[in-house]
């Protein structure tokens, strides 16, 4: 049963960065709710980093918010577009996917997904079915129905056109194909990052050129990370990924900037307009931005994994951070040895994905970052001896029980 169209409104742009064009937006939710029928959302990804973290997920919680209000998503991979690679932002050609590589990426967006929105309606598309059966022919068709200077409007392209830096013919068939997709599948909403503009403003143009009622495009902004300045980045090591341990989540979303509170509070929950407006109220009453933090890791961790996990991981991270004891749940660390003398630890640290380097390890021995039991371990103490059941702590949230 659809809500009023008002109070959809309302909920879907909350944290929106624009809507495009939103009194025709307010126009198909009336439609929508007049006939009972769910509006379709569209989102479309090439399955080129398929670790989701929570900036990813800022589009797919606007999504699941649309869910709950009544309507369905239509989960466009890419496989095909994939094998093009989406050239935006960059400043030279992407190296395209082979096939294999996009299907285990592929999988790993299902499984992730899940975590967010709602599997009943949520369908998964894969673009090759309608792009692959394009006919030559078909193709010319589509590419007449925009032009080279319209391309060049996109700001990477442009660039690198002024910089004599080569663009394959192909790369202009990205956004054209993206669009396709909202043709194909009738889209009414497609959503993405302000970084997606141009591509999901084609789709609209396209439908316009098929005949179909355009669809709505809403914009979601990027999410800075925990440095509280670049985008939200593994690469960068500032996210929160969605598949993470409840208690480091929770312990991370406690880093937040305290800058980025109500962002975060907008773009990575499911809160109400209204409650999000009464904290921000709180705040500007003087509230202790610890304590709205401390909500809001509560909220995030629920949403990722459930109420019970969300508990004792804010136990850990009381008697972890707070308290500054050990705690009991910290996971196990298998070190396969012979012996109780780990005459290098390092490389089983790595093998373990523990520290991805060993100057990333000796960097935390020498800022006190590592502990054995407690006790801060020196860099000639490398080679002690551990034993069953020690607890070796890297960094300030990572705790692991030692097993052989």
């Amino acid at each position: 049963m659809l809500v009023q169209p008002l109070e959809q409104l309302a909920i879907i742009k909350k944290g929106s960065s624009s809507i495009i064009e939103e009194q025709e937006l307010l126009n198909k939710l009336e439609k929508s709710f007049a006939e009972q029928r769910p509006l379709k959302i569209k989102l479309g990804l090439d399955p080129s980093a398929p670790d989701i973290h929570l900036g990813h997920a800022v589009v797919l919680r606007k999504i699941k918010q649309m869910q709950d209000l009544g309507h369905e998503a239509i989960f466009v991979i890419g496989d095909f577009t994939g094998r093009i690679g989406d050239p935006t932002g960059k400043a030279k050609g992407r190296v395209a996917l082979s096939d294999e590589v996009v299907k285990a990426n592929a999988a790993t967006y299902f499984e992730q997904i899940q975590r967010v929105l709602d599997p009943k309606k949520t369908t998964i598309r894969f673009n090759s079915e309608w792009l692959s059966a394009l006919t030559f022919e078909e193709v010319i068709r589509l590419a007449a129905t925009t032009s080279v200077a319209r391309i060049l409007e996109r700001e990477d392209f442009k660039k690198r056109y002024e910089t004599q830096v080569p663009i394959g013919i192909h790369e202009f068939f990205y956004p054209l194909m993206q669009a396709y997709d909202s043709v194909e599948l009738q889209a009414d909403i497609e959503l993405g990052g302000t970084d997606q503009t141009f591509n999901i403003l084609m789709g609209r143009t396209l439908q316009k050129h098929f005949d179909q009622e355009k669809q709505i495009a809403i914009f979601m902004p990027l999410l800075e990370g925990l440095d509280g300045k670049e985008k939200m980045s593994k690469s960068l090591g500032n996210y929160i990924g969605i598949m993470e341990a409840p208690e480091v989540m929770f312990k991370k979303v406690m880093e937040v900037p305290d800058s980025l509170v109500m962002k975060y509070f907008e773009l990575a929950t499911d809160e109400h307009p209204n409650r999000v407006e009464k904290i921000q109220r709180k705040l500007e009453n003087g509230e202790n931005p610890r304590d709205i933090k401390l909500e809001l890791a509560r909220i995030i961790t629920t949403l990722y994994h459930g109420e019970e996990a969300m508990l004792e991981a804010e136990k850990f991270f009381q008697i972890a951070f707070q308290q500054r004891k050990i705690p009991d749940n910290i996971p196990d660390l298998v070190l396969e040895v012979e012996k109780d003398l780990l005459v290098d630890i390092l490389p089983l640290l790595m093998k373990e994905g523990v520290i991805h380097s060993k100057s990333e390890f000796h960097r935390l021995v020498k800022q006190n970052g590592v502990a054995i039991n407690g006790e801060k371990i020196e860099l000639d103490e490398m080679q002690r001896v551990m034993i069953c059941g020690d607890v070796l702590q890297i960094g300030k949230k990572r705790f692991f029980k030692i097993v052989k």
